[in-house]
């Protein structure tokens, strides 16, 4: 389970940095709490979980069902961080 866990934690945080290089020319903190500030913090995480779907249909496709098991809980890490940062 940690082989998938570990990785759906580390892709969508390389998407959300790749993201900060791409758009914003700011710190990477600054780039957070401005998305913090205008309320599109958890939208911007919870696009960046899109890359676990393609984690976990290639975990799916060779057979390593366990390792899916850890991308699902690392997408619902994700996504109780989003409900959070919603509502807080």
């Amino acid at each position: 389970m940690w082989w998938g866990l570990v990785p759906g934690i580390i892709l969508p945080m390389t998407f959300l940095i790749i993201f900060w290089a791409v758009k914003f020319d700011g710190g990477l903190f600054d780039f957070l709490a401005e998305f913090q500030h205008s309320r599109l913090l958890s939208k911007i995480i919870s696009l960046s979980a899109i890359p676990n779907l393609l984690l976990f249909f290639l975990f799916i496709w060779t057979d390593r069902t366990f390792s899916s098991r850890g991308v699902i809980f690392a997408t619902l890490v994700l996504a109780f961080l989003m409900l959070v940062l919603k509502f807080a």
